[in-house]
């Protein structure tokens, strides 16, 4: 099972680490973990591009687990932006977590 955490302070959505494979297919032909990856990419990306900030990145190949999660001292326009995407990119997993509960969870 794929499991994304929510990382929250008091303005909201702060990070999301994603780990795990959801067991839905066979390596390769996972369409939830296709789509949870997906998501964490885009996340990252959109961070930089669009909300105009260098997200902190954690990865492990090991247990398959990203974490991405927004530096201290945001200028609030950036801030404003990067939890907006947080908030985007949340609202996918729990529209996967909906569709396949058995391989996606929330916590």
């Amino acid at each position: 099972m794929t499991t994304v955490w929510v990382e929250r302070d008091a303005q909201g959505v702060r990070g999301l680490s994603v780990s795990g494979h959801a067991g839905y297919a066979a390596k390769g032909h996972d369409i939830v973990c296709a789509a949870a990856s997906v998501l964490i990419t885009t996340c990252v990306n959109a961070l930089e591009s669009v909300a105009g900030i260098r997200p902190l990145v954690e990865q492990s190949a090991d247990t398959a687990r990203i974490r991405v999660s927004l530096p201290q001292s945001l200028a609030l326009d950036r801030e404003h932006d990067a939890r907006i995407v947080l908030r985007t990119v949340l609202r996918g997993y729990e529209d996967i977590a909906a569709a396949y509960p058995d391989h996606l969870r929330i916590l």
